[in-house]
C-alpha cells in the first residue's frame, strides 16, 4: 500500500474529471476452483487498487461527486469467520490507511444505488470483465448484465486512462521491483536451458522465483521451441541441440505491479549463424526504436520505423525486396511481424485493456489501422512523460500464414517466397523491454537482462 496521500489525492482528482454524479467501484470475489471454499489466488481489479489501495474480497466503494462523499462497503469478519481465519483488522481501520472515513456494510450498497435511480442520478461505472460482477452490478442498477457495457461511462473510462497512464514515482519503483524479479527469473533459465529437458522443466522452475520473491506471474508464463506461436503456453516439446527457446514472462509484486520481458535462449548455449542473423535484425529494430521513443512521439511512428528496420534487415537476407518503405506502407513486412511494437504496461500487463484497446492506445488524433499486423498494435497515440511502455518487435516465420500469401501470391513483389521456404522451420525471436517514457527520450527500466547474442551466449555457458 503506498501513503495515505496518493490515494486520496487519486480520488480527488478524478472527482474533478468526472465532474458529477456517483463513481462505483466494485472489488473482485473469490472465485471457486473446485467448491466455494477452495477459490483460484485472489486478485484484486486494478482499478479498485489504484484508488483505494485495499487488496482483499468483497468490497466496493463510491464517490458521490455532488456531495463530495467517499464511502468503502464491505463487512468485518464474523466469529465464525474468524475461528478459521483469525482476526484482523477492522473495515474502518483499513479504510483509514487510504484516507476514507466512512464505511458501510456491503448490503447498503443496495439501498444506495437503488435510491440513485430512482432520483435519475448518473452512476458511473467501468467495464466489467467478471461474470460474478456483473450479475451483482445487474441488481444495482437493473440493467440487464449481457448489456451493462454497453452503459458503461465513458467520461469515468477517460479520466481513469488519462490517470492511471501516467506513472508516479512510486509506481515506477514497483515495476521496477517486478523486473528485478524477472531479472533472477531469465537468469535461471538460461542457466538450465540445455537438450533433453522439456520446457515445462524452465517454465515452472522461473515461475517458482515469480511466486517466491512477489505475487506470481503477471501472466501466463510463454516459453516454446515454436516462437513463431505469438501467445504459446504449451510446454510440452523436448528441446533439442539447434533450437532456440523463446521466453516471454513478467513478475507481479505484491502491490500488483507487473513486468514484461522477452528474450531467446539457444538451447546448446549457441545460436547458429543463421540464428544470429535473425536475432541481430530484431535486437537492431528494437534498439532503434527504443532511441526514438520520448513525450510527443506517436508511438505508431516507432512501430513504423521498427518494422523499418526488420524489413530492410530481411531484404539484406534476400527475404524482402523492391522498395523497403513501399513494402512496409503496403504491410508486407507484417509475414514475418505480425503483431503490434508494444503495449501500455502498469498494475495490468496490458494496462487497463479491460476498458478496450481503442480508449487505452487511441484517441482522436490516431485512429486504429484495419491493416493485417498493424490493426494488432495496441498503443498508436502520441506518447507522454510518465508512461510505461513495452517495445517487443519479432521476426517469426509461421507455416499456415507463409502457405496462405504463398498460394495468393499476396505482396510478391516485396516477399521471395523461394527463400522464405529455406526458413520454415525457424520458428520465432522477439525481443522485449519495459520503457519508461520521459521529457526527452527513454529508459529502459529494471536491471539490464543480458540481451545481447555475446551476452546471452556467456550467461548460457555458466
Amino acid at each position: 500500500m503506498f501513503e495515505t496521500a496518493i490515494y486520496t489525492k487519486r480520488r480527488e482528482e478524478l472527482k474533478k474529471l468526472v465532474g458529477s454524479g456517483i463513481i462505483l467501484f466494485l472489488g473482485n470475489k473469490n472465485s471457486p476452483r473446485n467448491f466455494s471454499s477452495m477459490p483460484y489466488p485472489f486478485r484484486q481489479d486494478s482499478s479498485f487498487l489504484y484508488y483505494w489501495g485495499l487488496d482483499f474480497p468483497d468490497l466496493a466503494a463510491i464517490i458521490d461527486v455532488d456531495n463530495n462523499e467517499e464511502i468503502i462497503f464491505g463487512n468485518d469478519r464474523t466469529v465464525d469467520d474468524i475461528v478459521w481465519m483469525g482476526p484482523e483488522e477492522s473495515l474502518s481501520e483499513k479504510a483509514a490507511k487510504v484516507g476514507v472515513t466512512t464505511t458501510k456494510p456491503l448490503a447498503e450498497l443496495n439501498d444506495l444505488t437503488a435510491k440513485a435511480v430512482s432520483g435519475h442520478r448518473e452512476i458511473h461505472f467501468l467495464p466489467q470483465y467478471r461474470s460474478d460482477n456483473m450479475i451483482y452490478l445487474s441488481d444495482l442498477t437493473g440493467i440487464k448484465a449481457k448489456f451493462l457495457n454497453k452503459y458503461v461511462s465513458e467520461k469515468l473510462i477517460k479520466s481513469v486512462v488519462s490517470q492511471r497512464s501516467v506513472k508516479i514515482k512510486e509506481e515506477i519503483e514497483e515495476i521496477e521491483k517486478a523486473l528485478g524479479i524477472s531479472f533472477e527469473m531469465y537468469f535461471l533459465a538460461m542457466r538450465l536451458t540445455k537438450p533433453g529437458l522439456f520446457e515445462k522443466d524452465i517454465a515452472r522452475s522461473i515461475e517458482g522465483i515469480a511466486n517466491l520473491k512477489g505475487a506470481g506471474t503477471s501472466f501466463g508464463t510463454i516459453f516454446s521451441v515454436h516462437g513463431e506461436i505469438l501467445h504459446n503456453e504449451y510446454y510440452g516439446n523436448i528441446m533439442k541441440k539447434g533450437d532456440i527457446a523463446l521466453l516471454d514472462s513478467g513478475a507481479e509484486t505484491e502491490m500488483h505491479y507487473a513486468s514484461d520481458i522477452t528474450r531467446v535462449i539457444p538451447v546448446s548455449g549457441k545460436f547458429t549463424e543463421k540464428q544470429k542473423d535473425i536475432y541481430n535484425i530484431v535486437l537492431d529494430s528494437q534498439m532503434q526504436a527504443i532511441e526514438m521513443i520520448k513525450e510527443g512521439v506517436k508511438f505508431k511512428d516507432v512501430h513504423i520505423k521498427a518494422s523499418t528496420v526488420i524489413a530492410e534487415g530481411l531484404k539484406n537476407l534476400g527475404l524482402m525486396k523492391g522498395n523497403v518503405n513501399d513494402a512496409v506502407e503496403n504491410g508486407a513486412h507484417a509475414l514475418f511481424f505480425p503483431h503490434g511494437l508494444g503495449h501500455m504496461m502498469g498494475l495490468d500487463v496490458h494496462d487497463m485493456e479491460s476498458f478496450g484497446e481503442d480508449y487505452v492506445g487511441y484517441d482522436d488524433k490516431v485512429k486504429r489501422s484495419n491493416q493485417f499486423g498493424l490493426a494488432y498494435l495496441r498503443l498508436g497515440k502520441e506518447l507522454k512523460s510518465g508512461y510505461v511502455v513495452t517495445v517487443e518487435p519479432g521476426i517469426y516465420f509461421i507455416p499456415a500464414l507463409i502457405d496462405l500469401w504463398k498460394e495468393s501470391n499476396k505482396h510478391a513483389e516485396f516477399i521471395d517466397y523461394s527463400k522464405v521456404e529455406e526458413y520454415r522451420d525457424f520458428g520465432g525471436i522477439r525481443i522485449e523491454d519495459d520503457i519508461l517514457v520521459e521529457k526527452d527520450g527513454a529508459r529502459v527500466l529494471g536491471k539490464p537482462i543480458p540481451k545481447t547474442v555475446e551476452e546471452v551466449e556467456l550467461v548460457c555457458g555458466k
